[in-house]
C-alpha cells in the first residue's frame, strides 16, 4: 500500500515525510513505526545491521524498554529524487534515571511506493542533568507549537 508522500521528493514533501516519520518514532508503537518501511527494509543503526520489517520491530521493542520517556525531534538536512537525509535529536532516561540526548543523522531511501527501502542512522548519547533537558511535550507526538532543532540551537 502507498505511503505518500511518494518520491520524487521536494523540500516541502520531504519535510512532510519527515514530520510523519518523527511522529510513528514518537508514538513509540514497534509496529506502527514498520509499516513505513518495505518487507524487506535494510537498517544500520548505530552498530547494529537488521533487514526486515520482523527484526525493525525486535529492535524498537528492545530500544523503548531501555529508552524510557523517549521524545524525537527531525529535521530535513537535505533531499533528492528518492533519498531524504534528517538530522535528529532525541531525549531519554535509562532505568537509573540518568537522562540522555541522543544526537544523529539518517539516511533513508525509498521505493516509488513511499516505503523506506534503507535506513542508516548514525547516533551519539550524551549524558545531560534532568535540568538540561528541552523536549517537555507529554508523551506522544510534538505539539506542532512546540520549537524543532533549529529553533532550539540543537
Amino acid at each position: 500500500m502507498p505511503r505518500p508522500p511518494l518520491p520524487p521528493f521536494d523540500a516541502e514533501t520531504a519535510a512532510t515525510k519527515a514530520r510523519l516519520a518523527e511522529d510513528a518514532w514518537n508514538s513509540r508503537d514497534p509496529e506502527r513505526v514498520a509499516l513505513a518501511y518495505t518487507p524487506d527494509s535494510i537498517w544500520r543503526n548505530r552498530a547494529e545491521f537488521l533487514t526486515g520489517r520482523a527484526a525493525i520491530i525486535a529492535f524498537l521493542q528492545r530500544k523503548w524498554t531501555r529508552e524510557l520517556e523517549y521524545r524525537l525531534i527531525k529535521e530535513v538536512w537535505a533531499w533528492g529524487d528518492v533519498r531524504i537525509a534528517v538530522r535528529f535529536a532525541y531525549e531519554w532516561h535509562d532505568d537509573a534515571g540518568q537522562w540522555y540526548r541522543s544526537y544523529g543523522n539518517e539516511n533513508w531511501e525509498f521505493d516509488a511506493e513511499g516505503l523506506m527501502a534503507r535506513r542508516i542512522a548514525s547516533i551519539n548519547d550524551l549524558p545531560i542533568a534532568a535540568a538540561a533537558r528541552l523536549f517537555h511535550w507529554p508523551q506522544g507526538r510534538r505539539p506542532d507549537d512546540h520549537p524543532g532543532l533549529s529553533a532550539l540551537g540543537l
